[in-house]
């Protein structure tokens, strides 16, 4: 395996995993801005109250985007397997 072949993999994990967590990331920065104004605007400090809304779109997120991030992991995997297995003899 040659160390270009081996920083190619590297950069498609990591932007693999870039891809797969962002969606759940967003979604849960959205929600906590969204949270803090509503608690800024009401006066509400209870900090307990901004982790149900960010765990509730994270829980969106993934019910949603499930099937098409198991099926990306399906088919990096697979790639990254064929790859593997190319360069290795």
């Amino acid at each position: 395996m040659t160390p270009e072949l081996a920083l190619d993999l590297a950069r498609e994990a990591l932007w693999a995993t870039i891809v797969l967590v962002g969606p759940v990331l967003v979604a849960g920065a959205v929600a906590g801005l969204v949270t803090s104004v509503l608690q800024a605007v009401t006066q509400i400090q209870e900090q307990t109250l901004s982790f149900l809304p960010k765990i509730a779109a994270a829980v969106v997120v993934l019910v949603a985007l499930g099937p098409w991030m198991l099926r990306y992991m399906v088919e990096f995997t697979q790639r990254l397997i064929l790859s593997l297995a190319r360069y290795a003899g």
